[in-house]
């Protein structure tokens, strides 16, 4: 009950903020303008992928992957590698990450993945580790990936082509280094051979091909420029009015993500009347202000080490003001996505995962979960940098 409740109480305060003038009107106006839409598209897009789960997408894709691991074709690694089995897990989160949100790899893909494991009688800790890392690391190329890049490009005012213009040679070592760290660690366990897993029943196909359809139709939909909670809020629509039709008992309210929403704009609240009082200006003294590799390095490093202290979200925010360039800006979405891997709070995704894998009978060692996320971010972050840098073409 109060880890449900804080949330709430967490918006409350900042309403009282605004209530009290310690927010001023206008701060809060301009933060409505900013937020309103992207708040709207996580809503949308939780609908949409709720509904298609439902429907048994992620289901049946998983489970046709791995049908696909155990199929030998003379170009194809053997049959039923565990290996190739997992390589397929890591492109599937990365795609679901990259252009269906970091969140729907943690809620939607993380226990499919793990139920696929299990019946395939494979050790299921290393593909609930590929996916909570790769919900956060794989989340850098488009602004719909990540909330925090959809508050970025929005102030960078870049279309999501550009988007990925400016970041995709650290979005590509993102995607890289966790893989080969995962790889290091479960080298033992990825050997050998599995059984090949049963299709799952599709209880209504017309209602599943109508789901993939929307979602198919979705994803370029997302990245044509177009405000992205106008196609996200169409699709969800759509399934609904399908789902009324089809499958009236799918709608409920517990699968629109209330809390995590109430959190988000309590924290956008906060942040916003701390920037109100000076935080900015304290900011400013401590992350750097140039374009070299140790300044971005300097403002990565920041960013990171704030979001595992508190949440990535309000990090960016109350560090968004001192990222006065795309290439700044570009290196704080490093430290904010690609960092928090240390803490349970540092990102939503995390904690979604977790409370996911324990609703499954899974216990996570957080020790084990923060060394090896300390381990990675300490490597990763600054390759990152590393890789912006070079691809900018800046000077050192």
């Amino acid at each position: 009950m109060v880890a449900a409740s804080f949330p709430a109480t967490l918006f409350l305060a900042g309403l009282a903020l605004l209530a009290t003038g310690l927010l001023t009107p206008e701060s809060a106006l301009e933060l409505a303008a900013r937020t309103v839409p992207i708040l709207l598209f996580v809503l949308a897009m939780t609908v949409v992928t709720e509904l298609a789960d439902n429907a048994g997408l992620f289901r049946f894709i998983t489970a046709r992957l791995a049908r696909l691991g155990t199929r030998s074709t003379l170009n194809a690694p053997p049959r039923g590698r565990i290996v190739f089995l997992w390589l397929l897990v890591v492109v599937l989160a990365t795609v679901s990450t990259v252009f269906l949100s970091l969140d729907t790899t943690a809620v939607l893909v993380t226990p499919v993945v793990v139920s696929l494991a299990r019946h395939a009688r494979i050790h299921p800790l290393p593909f609930a580790l590929t996916t909570v890392w790769l919900a956060n690391t794989a989340s850098l190329l488009l602004p719909v990936s990540n909330l925090t890049n959809l508050l970025a490009q929005r102030q960078l005012g870049l279309s999501p082509l550009g988007f990925a213009q400016l970041l995709w040679a650290p979005a590509l070592v993102g995607v890289l280094v966790p893989v080969a760290f995962l790889f290091l660690i479960y080298r033992k366990d990825l050997r050998g051979r599995y059984r090949e897993p049963a299709l799952p029943p599709v209880a209504d196909k017309r209602l599943l091909l109508l789901s993939a359809g929307t979602v198919a139709l979705l994803l370029p939909a997302l990245v044509s420029g177009v405000a992205v909670w106008i196609p996200a809020s169409i699709a969800a629509v759509f399934l609904l009015v399908v789902f009324v039709v089809r499958q009236r008992s799918a709608i409920r309210w517990a699968m629109l993500p209330i809390q995590p929403l109430l959190l988000t704009m309590g924290l956008f609240l906060l942040v916003t009347a701390l920037h109100d009082h000076g935080l900015g200006t304290a900011l400013t003294r401590i992350s750097g202000t140039g374009e070299d590799f140790l300044s971005l390095l300097q403002l990565a490093g920041l960013g990171a080490l704030s979001a595992n202290g508190v949440n990535n979200l309000p990090a960016y925010l109350a560090l968004e003001p001192v990222a006065d360039s795309p290439v700044r800006m570009a290196a704080l979405l490093l430290g904010v996505n690609l960092g928090p891997l240390v803490t349970p709070w540092a990102s939503l995704a995390t904690l979604l995962w977790h409370s996911r894998m324990k609703s499954m009978g899974f216990n996570i060692s957080w020790r084990g979960y923060v060394l090896a996320g300390l381990a990675l971010a300490v490597v990763l972050v600054p390759l990152s940098v590393l890789a912006l840098w070079l691809s900018a073409g800046l000077p050192g």
